[in-house]
């Protein structure tokens, strides 16, 4: 046999091995999602808060209780995380959201909410329905100039 067929042969060899291990590490992954669900399911609690602030910032930067960072991987300590800080009763409190909903948190507005420990799952507005913002994608640079020159010269701006 030529020596490309036996390359080719070896690569498909790797490749076979990397799905099946990506497979049953992926089938891991979704029991152990599962378990997660299950606890934030168990543990939730219907709660009326006025937020005060959201922010996407990095785990050690939250002000989160260490307890918190010390379970967390190495890896996930730089990340940046939907952080929103809330007023329930008289104590303000540090939530962490879940990335669905983090949109519709709207700030400085009284909601109800639907937590688990220090984990934000729901939002609803006690006053008439929350609306997600609108996406207005930022221009970038090219765009800003060409939109400027246009004006400068006239010219309709192309959308």
């Amino acid at each position: 046999m030529p020596t490309w067929t036996w390359v080719l042969l070896i690569i498909l060899a790797v490749l076979i091995v990397a799905v099946v291990v990506l497979y049953f590490l992926g089938k891991k992954a979704e029991k152990k999602q599962a378990e997660q669900q299950q606890q934030i399911e168990a543990y939730k609690q219907n709660v009326t808060m006025l937020v005060i602030d959201k922010k996407r910032m990095k785990l050690k930067d939250a002000g989160l209780p260490q307890a918190v960072l010390d379970n967390t991987p190495k890896l996930m300590r730089g990340s940046k995380l939907p952080i929103v800080k809330a007023k329930i009763g008289p104590q303000i409190v540090t939530l962490v959201s879940d990335e669905k909903i983090f949109d519709l948190v709207p700030v400085k507005k009284e909601v109800k909410a639907t937590i688990s420990g220090i984990y934000l799952t729901n939002v609803k507005g006690i006053r008439g329905s929350l609306t997600p913002p609108q996406n207005a994608k930022k221009k970038g640079w090219l765009k800003r100039n060409v939109e400027k020159l246009q004006e400068k010269a006239g010219a309709k701006p192309i959308k």
